[in-house]
């Protein structure tokens, strides 16, 4: 299926997102940020796999990199690291692998 993306729709969605995990941890403890982003992670999988069923035709051409659960599973993880990569969070000051110079 190829990935044709509307920035601002991917960018708002995004945006409410993070919104929504910053609301929710305005009426939580901060030890509780942790629990609230595996939560909202969980969710947006869950919604993924869900937006990107195959359509159930073997031979559509749309569907044929996610024909199969592990080719859903290798698109989801790979763009679950694509936008890891492109967060300003990715790299922490506090890292065990920061450089010092």
């Amino acid at each position: 299926m190829p990935q044709q993306r509307d920035p601002a729709l991917f960018d708002s969605v995004a945006d409410q997102a993070v919104s929504l995990g910053n609301r929710l941890l305005d009426e939580r403890s901060e030890d509780e940020a942790g629990e609230i982003a595996s939560g909202l992670l969980a969710g947006a999988i869950h919604f993924w796999l869900y937006a990107r069923q195959p359509c159930g035709n073997p031979h559509c051409e749309s569907c044929e990199q996610i024909a199969t659960t592990e080719q859903r599973l290798r698109q989801l993880l790979e763009e679950a690291r694509l936008c890891a990569e492109e967060s300003e969070y990715y790299h922490s000051p506090y890292g065990t692998n920061v450089g010092t110079a």
